[in-house]
């Protein structure tokens, strides 16, 4: 029965945890909004709608197409799912792409549930959240390549660090303990793959920042390389 009534408190209280998250993180998008895009341009409402769906769904689908690593534990698994976000952030603003992070992961849950007592999928949307905040600011403070630039390495730079030291203190713990696998485990999957893995910290270090990066600069490279081309055709009366 202690069991049982443990186990359903820590469910609770992460469930708890997502919602406040899920709140502030809509707050501070709101806020950097009306700091960054004061004279800005964005989609009717319909439109708004429609695009942020679209965005979405696109997540959503890149979400199941996971490609392992070699320097990380197998539930470490790299998707482009954060590009399609950014994009949409960049378009329409930090709501939008916060909307779209949100929406793309619940999308992945509906098509194939989750595999890590959703712990991951919340690390995906807050630590999702950390990239495109930072990136879409600055780039709608003042509408540049130069600063896209500038706002995807500031985004990658925050999602390795608050990544590492988030998933060092909060999300390994709490998948240990919602999995029902003990941290010692954990920490032996990634000395499999990393000899110098050889407890939470640098597991964080070895394997999450590395993650973290090189998720970060794919998916700043893509939107580079794709932000103007789909604009022309999607935002093509915003961008006059």
């Amino acid at each position: 029965m202690s069991k049982l009534w443990n186990d359903a408190k820590g469910n609770v209280t992460f469930v708890f945890v997502c919602i406040i998250t899920f709140i502030a993180v809509v707050l501070l998008a709101k806020l950097l909004e009306k700091l960054v895009m004061k004279n800005g341009r964005r989609a009717a409402g319909a439109r708004y709608i429609a695009f942020v769906a679209m965005f979405s769904a696109i997540g959503g689908v890149l979400m199941l197409l996971e490609i392992p690593l070699f320097f990380a534990p197998s539930f470490y698994k790299m998707d482009l799912s954060e590009l399609p976000v950014l994009l949409c952030s960049f378009y329409l603003g930090p709501v939008a792409g916060i909307t779209a992070e949100f929406l793309k992961v619940f999308i992945k849950l509906l098509l194939k549930g989750t595999s890590t007592a959703f712990v991951g999928d919340y690390a995906n949307f807050v630590v999702g959240c950390c990239y495109i905040l930072p990136a879409s600011a600055i780039y709608h403070a003042h509408k540049t390549k130069q600063n896209a630039v500038i706002g995807m390495a500031a985004g990658t730079l925050v999602m390795a660090v608050f990544g590492s030291v988030f998933n060092a203190l909060y999300l390994i713990p709490k998948f240990a303990e919602l999995f029902g696998m003990p941290i010692d485990v954990i920490v032996r999957m990634g000395t499999a793959v990393n000899s110098r893995i050889v407890s939470v910290p640098t597991l964080a270090l070895y394997a999450v920042v590395p993650f973290n990066i090189l998720k970060g600069v794919c998916d700043g490279i893509l939107t580079f390389l794709l932000y103007k081309r789909l604009g022309r055709i999607f935002f093509r009366e915003e961008q006059k």
